[in-house]
Protein backbone atom coordinates (compact mmCIF):
# COMPACT_ATOMS: atom_id res chain seq x y z
CA UNK A 1 0.00 0.00 0.00
CA UNK A 2 1.41 3.71 -1.10
CA UNK A 3 2.04 6.30 1.47
CA UNK A 4 -0.75 8.90 0.76
CA UNK A 5 0.77 12.52 0.58
CA UNK A 6 -1.81 14.33 1.94
CA UNK A 7 -1.64 18.15 1.41
CA UNK A 8 -3.44 19.73 4.41
CA UNK A 9 -0.23 18.89 6.54
CA UNK A 10 1.72 20.66 3.56
CA UNK A 11 -0.66 23.53 4.05
CA UNK A 12 -0.62 23.84 7.45
CA UNK A 13 3.01 24.19 7.61
CA UNK A 14 3.08 27.01 4.79
CA UNK A 15 0.51 28.98 6.63
CA UNK A 16 2.16 28.77 10.01
CA UNK A 17 5.47 29.72 8.24
CA UNK A 18 3.31 32.49 6.02
CA UNK A 19 2.48 33.76 10.09
CA UNK A 20 5.76 34.03 11.21
CA UNK A 21 6.67 36.00 7.60
CA UNK A 22 3.71 38.37 7.95
CA UNK A 23 4.86 39.01 11.39
CA UNK A 24 8.48 39.91 10.73
CA UNK A 25 7.31 41.81 7.89
CA UNK A 26 4.66 44.32 9.97
CA UNK A 27 7.76 44.65 12.39
CA UNK A 28 9.53 46.80 9.89
CA UNK A 29 6.61 48.58 8.96
CA UNK A 30 5.24 46.62 5.61
CA UNK A 31 1.71 44.99 5.35
CA UNK A 32 2.00 42.14 3.01
CA UNK A 33 -1.67 42.86 0.38
CA UNK A 34 -2.94 41.19 -1.83
CA UNK A 35 -5.11 42.73 -4.42
CA UNK A 36 -8.05 40.83 -6.37
CA UNK A 37 -9.49 41.92 -9.49
CA UNK A 38 -12.21 40.38 -10.62
CA UNK A 39 -14.83 41.40 -13.86
CA UNK A 40 -18.14 40.32 -13.33
CA UNK A 41 -20.16 37.37 -10.77
CA UNK A 42 -18.70 34.20 -12.57
CA UNK A 43 -19.55 31.47 -9.97
CA UNK A 44 -16.56 29.71 -9.83
CA UNK A 45 -14.33 33.33 -9.11
CA UNK A 46 -16.51 34.31 -6.84
CA UNK A 47 -15.62 30.69 -5.08
CA UNK A 48 -12.10 31.08 -5.62
CA UNK A 49 -12.33 34.06 -4.31
CA UNK A 50 -13.53 33.08 -1.41
CA UNK A 51 -10.72 30.33 -0.90
CA UNK A 52 -8.49 33.10 -1.11
CA UNK A 53 -9.48 35.59 1.25
CA UNK A 54 -9.87 32.40 3.70
CA UNK A 55 -6.18 31.64 3.09
CA UNK A 56 -4.87 35.23 2.90
CA UNK A 57 -6.81 36.07 6.55
CA UNK A 58 -5.45 32.84 7.98
CA UNK A 59 -1.58 33.98 7.23
CA UNK A 60 -2.50 37.91 8.39
CA UNK A 61 -2.60 39.06 4.88
CA UNK A 62 -4.45 42.14 4.04
CA UNK A 63 -6.82 41.67 0.93
CA UNK A 64 -7.97 44.37 -1.04
CA UNK A 65 -10.55 43.96 -3.55
CA UNK A 66 -11.61 45.46 -7.07
CA UNK A 67 -14.94 44.31 -8.22
CA UNK A 68 -15.84 45.88 -12.25
CA UNK A 69 -18.87 44.84 -13.83
CA UNK A 70 -19.37 42.12 -16.41
CA UNK A 71 -19.54 44.96 -19.62
CA UNK A 72 -16.43 46.96 -18.29
CA UNK A 73 -14.73 48.48 -21.21
CA UNK A 74 -10.98 47.96 -22.14
CA UNK A 75 -9.96 51.51 -21.01
CA UNK A 76 -11.39 51.49 -17.86
CA UNK A 77 -9.95 47.82 -17.09
CA UNK A 78 -7.05 48.98 -17.91
CA UNK A 79 -6.90 51.79 -16.09
CA UNK A 80 -7.50 49.56 -12.74
CA UNK A 81 -5.20 47.10 -13.94
CA UNK A 82 -2.84 49.77 -13.85
CA UNK A 83 -3.78 51.36 -10.93
CA UNK A 84 -2.93 47.85 -9.08
CA UNK A 85 0.49 48.07 -10.94
CA UNK A 86 1.67 51.17 -9.65
CA UNK A 87 0.20 51.25 -6.09
CA UNK A 88 3.46 50.38 -3.57
CA UNK A 89 0.70 49.18 -0.88
CA UNK A 90 0.11 45.90 -2.98
CA UNK A 91 2.33 43.68 -3.13
CA UNK A 92 0.40 40.42 -5.44
CA UNK A 93 -1.87 40.78 -7.70
CA UNK A 94 -4.30 37.94 -8.66
CA UNK A 95 -6.72 38.58 -11.60
CA UNK A 96 -9.29 35.98 -12.46
CA UNK A 97 -9.38 34.81 -16.17
CA UNK A 98 -10.94 34.20 -18.72
CA UNK A 99 -12.27 37.91 -18.96
CA UNK A 100 -15.35 38.41 -20.60
CA UNK A 101 -15.37 38.62 -24.72
CA UNK A 102 -14.94 42.39 -24.84
CA UNK A 103 -11.61 42.32 -23.11
CA UNK A 104 -8.10 41.01 -24.51
CA UNK A 105 -7.20 38.23 -22.21
CA UNK A 106 -3.67 38.34 -23.96
CA UNK A 107 -3.00 42.21 -23.38
CA UNK A 108 -4.06 41.45 -19.65
CA UNK A 109 -1.59 38.86 -19.04
CA UNK A 110 1.27 41.10 -20.70
CA UNK A 111 0.31 44.76 -19.01
CA UNK A 112 0.54 42.86 -15.44
CA UNK A 113 3.48 43.68 -13.74
CA UNK A 114 5.84 40.88 -12.95
CA UNK A 115 6.72 41.55 -9.77
CA UNK A 116 3.39 41.61 -8.61
CA UNK A 117 2.48 38.64 -10.61
CA UNK A 118 2.01 35.81 -8.03
CA UNK A 119 0.13 33.30 -9.99
CA UNK A 120 2.62 33.51 -12.78
CA UNK A 121 0.82 34.11 -15.51
CA UNK A 122 3.21 36.77 -17.36
CA UNK A 123 5.97 35.89 -19.53
CA UNK A 124 8.47 37.66 -17.07
CA UNK A 125 7.52 34.92 -14.37
CA UNK A 126 8.18 32.10 -16.72
CA UNK A 127 10.89 33.37 -17.26
CA UNK A 128 12.46 33.83 -14.15
CA UNK A 129 11.00 29.90 -13.75
CA UNK A 130 13.51 28.52 -16.65
CA UNK A 131 16.37 31.16 -15.68
CA UNK A 132 15.78 30.58 -11.93
CA UNK A 133 15.79 34.05 -10.61
CA UNK A 134 13.44 35.88 -8.71
CA UNK A 135 11.65 37.67 -11.59
CA UNK A 136 8.01 37.23 -10.84
CA UNK A 137 6.60 34.15 -9.42
CA UNK A 138 6.10 30.13 -10.50
CA UNK A 139 2.55 29.19 -11.58
CA UNK A 140 0.97 27.96 -8.21
CA UNK A 141 -0.17 24.55 -9.23
CA UNK A 142 3.89 23.74 -10.01
CA UNK A 143 5.08 24.98 -7.03
CA UNK A 144 2.73 23.08 -5.11
CA UNK A 145 3.93 20.01 -6.96
CA UNK A 146 7.17 20.72 -5.65
CA UNK A 147 6.33 21.92 -2.02
CA UNK A 148 4.78 18.17 -1.62
CA UNK A 149 8.06 16.93 -2.81
CA UNK A 150 10.05 18.96 -0.24
CA UNK A 151 7.71 18.80 2.80
CA UNK A 152 7.40 14.59 2.55
CA UNK A 153 11.40 14.42 1.32
CA UNK A 154 10.72 12.98 -1.43
CA UNK A 155 14.36 12.50 -3.12
CA UNK A 156 14.87 14.55 -6.16
CA UNK A 157 18.22 15.35 -6.59
CA UNK A 158 19.96 12.80 -8.89
CA UNK A 159 16.36 10.86 -9.85
CA UNK A 160 14.67 10.35 -13.01
CA UNK A 161 11.22 12.32 -13.18
CA UNK A 162 8.46 12.13 -15.96
CA UNK A 163 5.65 14.93 -16.36
CA UNK A 164 2.85 14.08 -18.24
CA UNK A 165 1.78 17.49 -19.92
CA UNK A 166 3.35 20.29 -21.53
CA UNK A 167 1.10 23.13 -20.46
CA UNK A 168 2.78 26.46 -19.18
CA UNK A 169 0.69 26.59 -15.95
CA UNK A 170 2.46 23.16 -15.17
CA UNK A 171 3.89 20.60 -17.53
CA UNK A 172 6.88 22.74 -18.72
CA UNK A 173 7.49 24.57 -15.10
CA UNK A 174 6.97 21.91 -12.98
CA UNK A 175 10.04 20.16 -15.50
CA UNK A 176 12.21 22.91 -15.42
CA UNK A 177 12.03 23.61 -11.35
CA UNK A 178 12.62 19.42 -11.02
CA UNK A 179 15.37 20.14 -13.35
CA UNK A 180 16.97 23.22 -11.24
CA UNK A 181 16.88 20.72 -7.99
CA UNK A 182 19.09 18.32 -9.87
CA UNK A 183 16.44 16.01 -11.25
CA UNK A 184 16.77 14.26 -14.79
CA UNK A 185 13.40 15.36 -16.75
CA UNK A 186 11.08 13.73 -19.31
CA UNK A 187 8.02 15.69 -20.68
CA UNK A 188 5.61 13.72 -22.30
CA UNK A 189 2.66 14.62 -24.00
CA UNK A 190 0.04 14.13 -26.79
CA UNK A 191 2.69 13.34 -29.56
CA UNK A 192 4.78 10.92 -27.27
CA UNK A 193 5.32 7.99 -28.63
CA UNK A 194 4.51 5.20 -25.80
CA UNK A 195 4.45 7.42 -22.63
CA UNK A 196 3.66 4.68 -20.23
CA UNK A 197 7.59 3.09 -21.15
CA UNK A 198 9.04 6.47 -19.98
CA UNK A 199 6.72 6.91 -16.95
CA UNK A 200 7.57 2.99 -15.84
CA UNK A 201 11.29 4.25 -15.51
CA UNK A 202 10.63 7.03 -13.61
CA UNK A 203 11.24 7.80 -9.84
CA UNK A 204 9.21 10.91 -9.82
CA UNK A 205 5.63 10.66 -12.14
CA UNK A 206 3.61 14.14 -12.38
CA UNK A 207 0.32 13.31 -13.84
CA UNK A 208 -0.61 17.06 -15.48
CA UNK A 209 -2.86 16.04 -18.51
CA UNK A 210 -5.48 16.98 -17.75
CA UNK A 211 -7.41 13.66 -19.08
CA UNK A 212 -9.79 11.53 -16.25
CA UNK A 213 -7.75 8.47 -15.46
CA UNK A 214 -5.60 8.27 -18.25
CA UNK A 215 -2.56 7.41 -16.05
CA UNK A 216 -2.73 3.51 -15.17
CA UNK A 217 -1.37 0.41 -14.12
CA UNK A 218 1.16 0.61 -17.06
CA UNK A 219 2.87 3.90 -15.79
CA UNK A 220 4.41 2.75 -12.81
CA UNK A 221 6.95 0.87 -10.80
CA UNK A 222 6.97 0.37 -6.83
CA UNK A 223 9.57 2.53 -5.98
CA UNK A 224 7.44 5.68 -7.38
CA UNK A 225 6.46 8.86 -6.13
CA UNK A 226 3.30 10.04 -8.04
CA UNK A 227 1.90 13.66 -7.60
CA UNK A 228 -1.44 13.84 -9.14
CA UNK A 229 -2.55 17.82 -10.33
CA UNK A 230 -5.32 16.72 -12.00
CA UNK A 231 -8.86 18.13 -11.54
CA UNK A 232 -11.27 16.52 -13.43
CA UNK A 233 -15.06 16.03 -12.83
CA UNK A 234 -16.09 12.01 -13.31
CA UNK A 235 -19.30 12.13 -14.36
CA UNK A 236 -20.08 8.88 -14.15
CA UNK A 237 -19.09 8.91 -10.18
CA UNK A 238 -20.50 12.10 -9.68
CA UNK A 239 -17.09 13.74 -8.49
CA UNK A 240 -13.86 14.88 -8.77
CA UNK A 241 -11.09 12.48 -9.60
CA UNK A 242 -7.59 13.26 -10.89
CA UNK A 243 -5.49 12.59 -14.12
CA UNK A 244 -4.31 9.27 -12.51
CA UNK A 245 -6.70 5.84 -11.80
CA UNK A 246 -5.83 6.12 -8.38
CA UNK A 247 -7.74 2.80 -7.19
CA UNK A 248 -5.78 1.23 -9.30
CA UNK A 249 -2.60 2.95 -9.17
CA UNK A 250 -2.51 3.22 -5.32
CA UNK A 251 -1.52 -0.56 -4.45
CA UNK A 252 1.14 -0.55 -7.00
CA UNK A 253 3.27 2.80 -6.31
CA UNK A 254 5.45 3.55 -3.18
CA UNK A 255 3.80 7.30 -2.74
CA UNK A 256 0.89 8.55 -4.13
CA UNK A 257 -1.03 12.18 -3.60
CA UNK A 258 -5.07 12.10 -4.09
CA UNK A 259 -7.78 13.93 -5.79
CA UNK A 260 -8.87 15.58 -4.19
CA UNK A 261 -7.13 16.42 -1.23
CA UNK A 262 -3.42 17.00 -2.72
CA UNK A 263 -2.03 19.54 -4.58
CA UNK A 264 -5.03 21.27 -4.98
CA UNK A 265 -5.28 23.20 -1.03
CA UNK A 266 -1.95 23.98 -1.16
CA UNK A 267 -1.62 25.53 -5.01
CA UNK A 268 -4.16 28.18 -2.70
CA UNK A 269 -1.80 28.57 -0.06
CA UNK A 270 1.15 28.89 -2.37
CA UNK A 271 -1.08 32.29 -3.72
CA UNK A 272 -0.59 33.85 -0.26
CA UNK A 273 3.33 32.64 0.09
CA UNK A 274 3.83 34.51 -2.91
CA UNK A 275 2.54 37.59 -1.73
CA UNK A 276 4.14 37.61 1.37
CA UNK A 277 7.23 37.27 -0.87
CA UNK A 278 6.69 39.69 -2.60
CA UNK A 279 6.21 41.90 0.18
CA UNK A 280 9.61 40.70 1.03
CA UNK A 281 11.36 41.70 -1.84
CA UNK A 282 10.24 44.96 -0.93
CA UNK A 283 11.48 45.12 2.35
CA UNK A 284 15.25 44.63 0.99
CA UNK A 285 15.07 47.23 -1.27
CA UNK A 286 13.90 50.04 1.15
Amino acid sequence: MAQILKGAPVTEALTQRSREEVLELKEKGIEPCLAILRVGERPDDIAYERGAVKKAEAAGVRVHKVVLPGDVSQEDFDCALNELNEDDSVHGILMFRPLPGQLDNERARQMLAPSKDIDGMTDGSLAGVFTNTDTGFPPCTAEAAMEILKYYEVPIKGTKACVIGRSLVIGRPVGMMLMHENATVVNCHTRTIDPASIAREADILICASGKLRSVGPEYTNPDQTVIDVGINWDEEAGKIAGDCDFDRVEPLVKAITPVPGGVGGVTSTMLIAHVIRAAQRTAQNI
